[in-house]
């Protein structure tokens, strides 16, 4: 018997010309490219908790000894008054639209999300001129009994309450997003066996409906309590001592980067526990369908006193979280046409729609290439560098900016430096003074949701498409540009405006890292209403709402027409 050696050979990729596919030589850049790319977005977290361990003098210790159990109780007061509103508001809707029937389900259940176009900061601008002292309310109030100052007792808007309230009414359609989804994908099958044991309509709402629905809920608190921990206009404007409010005092006021930083490190400690208490709530627990009985939704008909408390309850919020601050905001934008709507309003708007134009479409390019390296390279290393780069939408703008802040100026301190010694010359703020620390910052802060959308859309693409386009000789890049970006025209849309959206709403990150002498609409109706001008800020605020319609119709479209809305 003779030996017969036996040899592995390697099959190099070809193109479709015959000639070795020299991709295939390249591959480790796109591994190398992608952790770098999240290493680069993670710095600013990195900055904010590196500098924990910075002594920040007697300043640290006055802020300890003074401001701090004030910035904790309010954050965990409001915290608690934002989740109480948007439960309620949010999984009471939820349930009326998707389960019940009533007049007006129809509209409702797509115009209660019109409040997640309007920021938090406006809407604490309307009302509070809606319900000051010298407001429309109060003014009638006193016209109508004559009475006068100190008088009567009214509810005080700026106050924590009223902050509680205005983040509620904006922020409850986080939880009325996810779980009106929730209620209508569950099982028909398991809420007609809670029928069949006996129980009532609400009491399968409460025994089963309610639990099975719980991973949405938690989801969308978390959420709209991650947007209070971020929100800064809104608890400025009413007084409110919270962690971002210090952060800017302690920044601006006091001159201390350390212990500016250090605080957003705190803060980061109520982000990281909020995510820490979201996926603690689902444990082990699991919430798969048994049953694939597809059939239409057999709503609960209400009549009579039952239709009009839902009628109402629903119009109560898309009342007061969205119809009237957008109509007192155009009632001001109208008073105001002829002073405010001039060249430096065209100049603000340009600024604004240019910033968040460009950051929107540079989101969407890093999203795709994030997205599709981790749909190339599926390894543990790429996972965890994407899930590390898409971290950056919970933590708050003002955490961002301190972190983006304090490299940045670093950098530009050192190359000023060495321009000095080696040519005489200057070269000034080249990072920190300019629209790229702002733009980094944005990327940090909203790439999450570019990525998040894109990789939803990468994930109905079947692996096989990708297989098909490498059997004809077509490289990574070109597999993406020919095949998958075709197909995912209508992600890459909406990762687009919803970029786009955010960026035109951000407020403390723009205050912080704005180029001198470069305002957007956002800053500009911050300032106006900081200066008692409420009714001179209603043109910019209109235009951000205006502008925020958009993505929330296009998000209530999408809803619609899933599987089981279309069942129902």
């Amino acid at each position: 018997m003779t030996d017969t050696a036996v040899t592995k050979t390697t099959v190099e990729p070809k193109t479709r010309d015959g000639t070795i596919n020299a991709d295939a030589r390249r591959r480790p850049l796109w591994p190398a490219g992608l952790v770098s790319i999240a290493l680069l977005l993670a710095l600013p977290m990195l900055v904010v908790i590196g500098f924990v361990f910075v002594p920040a003098g007697d300043v640290w210790r006055h802020l300890a000894e003074t401001v701090l159990p004030d910035y904790v109780a309010n954050s965990l007061l409001l915290m608690l008054g934002v989740a109480v509103g948007t439960l309620i508001g949010g999984v009471g809707a939820a349930w009326l639209t998707s389960m019940c029937r009533f007049p007006g389900r129809g509209l409702f259940e797509w115009a209660l999300l019109l409040p997640m176009a309007m920021p938090a900061y406006i809407i604490a601008y309307t009302y509070t001129g809606l319900l000051d002292f010298a407001g429309p309310v109060q003014t009638l109030l006193r016209d109508w009994t004559g009475w006068g100052y100190g008088d009567y007792w009214f509810p005080e808007i700026r106050s924590l309450p009223g902050a509680a309230a205005m983040l509620s009414l904006v922020l409850y359609p986080y939880v009325y997003l996810l779980t009106r989804a929730a209620f209508l994908s569950q099982s028909l099958c398991v809420l007609d066996v809670s029928r069949t044991l006996g129980n009532g309509p609400w009491r399968t709402f409460y025994s089963v409906a309610l639990p099975l629905a719980r991973p949405a809920i938690v989801a969308g608190l978390s959420l709209a309590l991650m947007e209070t921990l971020a929100d800064y206009g809104t608890v400025k404007y009413f007084g409110v001592s919270t962690f971002t409010t210090g952060i800017f005092r302690t920044w601006f006021g006091l001159g201390n980067p350390a212990a500016a930083a250090q605080l957003s490190a705190l803060l980061l400690t109520f982000v990281f526990a909020l995510i820490l208490l979201e996926r603690w709530s689902r444990r082990h627990a699991r919430y798969h369908h048994t049953s694939q009985r597809e059939q239409s939704i057999r709503r609960i008909r209400l009549t009579g006193w039952q239709a009009a408390l839902a009628f109402s309850f629903c119009l109560f919020a898309l009342f007061f979280g969205f119809i009237l601050p957008a109509g007192q905001l155009s009632w001001w934008a109208l008073t105001v046409v002829e002073t405010r709507w001039d060249s430096e309003f065209a100049t603000l708007a340009l600024n604004s729609l240019g910033l968040a134009a460009g950051a929107a479409v540079l989101a969407l390019l890093l999203a795709l290439l994030l997205g599709y390296g981790r749909r190339l390279h599926p390894s543990p290393a790429i996972r965890a560098s994407v899930r590390v780069a898409g971290m950056g939408y919970a933590v708050p703008g003002t955490v961002i900016a301190v972190g983006v802040l304090i490299p940045f100026a670093w950098i530009d301190n050192g190359i000023d430096a060495w321009m000095r010694a080696s040519l005489g010359i200057s070269t000034g703020l080249l990072l920190s003074g300019t629209l790229t620390a702002l733009v980094f910052a944005y990327m940090v802060r909203f790439l999450a949701v570019a990525l998040q959308t894109v990789e939803s859309g990468l994930g109905k693409i079947r692996p096989s498409m990708d297989e098909a386009g490498r059997s004809m000789g077509y490289r990574p890049g070109e597999v993406l540009r020919r095949i998958h970006i075709p197909m995912l025209r209508g992600s890459l849309l909406t990762a687009l405006l919803l970029v786009f959206v955010d960026v035109l709403k951000e407020l403390p990150a723009t205050l912080i890292l704005r180029p001198f002498n470069f305002n957007t609409l956002a800053v500009r109706a911050y300032e106006l209403a900081a200066d008692e001008r409420l009714a001179d800020s209603g043109p910019a605020a209109l235009t951000i709402v205006a502008a925020g319609l958009l993505p929330v119709i296009l998000l209530s479209r999408s809803i619609t027409r899933s599987r089981h809305a279309q069942s129902a």
